[in-house]
C-alpha cells in the first residue's frame, strides 16, 4: 500500500511538472534576455498575438525587434531604454536586451503616461527618438513599410 501511494505521489508531481510548461516557448520568461533563442516571428507585430486575449501567448507591454544598420540581418547586440525625456535625456524608466534573434520584450507594466522616448543602443553607437511613445507595438510603426525598422550597429 506505502509503495502504491509513492508510486501516485511521483507519478502527480511528474504530470504537475510538466503541466507549467504547458507547451509555451517562453516558460517564465518575463523579460527578453540576451542570448536567449526562445522568440520567433522577427520583424512582425508582437502585439497581433501577445496582447489580451491571444491565446497561450504571453502579454507583452513592450516589444519589437532591432536590425543591423544595413537592415539586412536582426541585432543581437543591442539594449532599449526608455527614457521620460526625447534623444536620452529626463529619467531612465525601463530596460530592455535584445534577445539571440533580435527581438525584445516584457510583460512588466509600463506606464506610458507622459510619453516615452526610446534609444537603442549597440556595440559602437546610440540611437534614439526624438519623439514619445504611448504604446510598445514597436514594430506596428516599424515595420519596413511606413517607417524604417529600428536599426543599430
Amino acid at each position: 500500500m506505502k509503495l502504491k501511494s509513492i508510486t501516485l505521489f511521483a507519478f502527480i508531481l511528474l504530470l504537475t511538472s510538466m503541466q507549467s510548461c504547458s507547451g509555451d516557448e517562453y516558460g517564465s520568461i518575463t523579460n527578453s534576455q540576451t542570448g536567449s533563442s526562445a522568440s520567433h516571428n522577427m520583424g512582425q507585430n508582437c502585439m497581433n498575438c501577445h496582447k489580451p486575449g491571444g491565446g497561450e501567448a504571453p502579454v507583452w507591454k513592450v516589444a519589437g525587434t532591432v536590425y543591423n544598420e544595413a537592415l539586412t540581418a536582426t541585432n543581437s547586440n543591442a539594449t532599449i531604454k526608455l527614457y521620460t525625456g526625447p534623444d536620452g535625456t529626463g529619467t531612465l524608466k525601463y530596460t530592455l536586451h535584445a534577445d539571440a534573434k533580435g527581438n525584445f520584450y516584457t510583460t512588466e507594466n509600463v506606464d506610458f503616461t507622459g510619453g516615452l522616448y526610446p534609444s537603442v543602443t549597440g556595440a559602437t553607437a546610440t540611437n534614439s527618438m526624438s519623439s514619445s511613445i504611448t504604446t510598445g507595438a514597436c514594430n506596428s510603426c516599424h515595420d519596413g513599410v511606413s517607417r524604417s525598422r529600428i536599426w543599430i550597429n
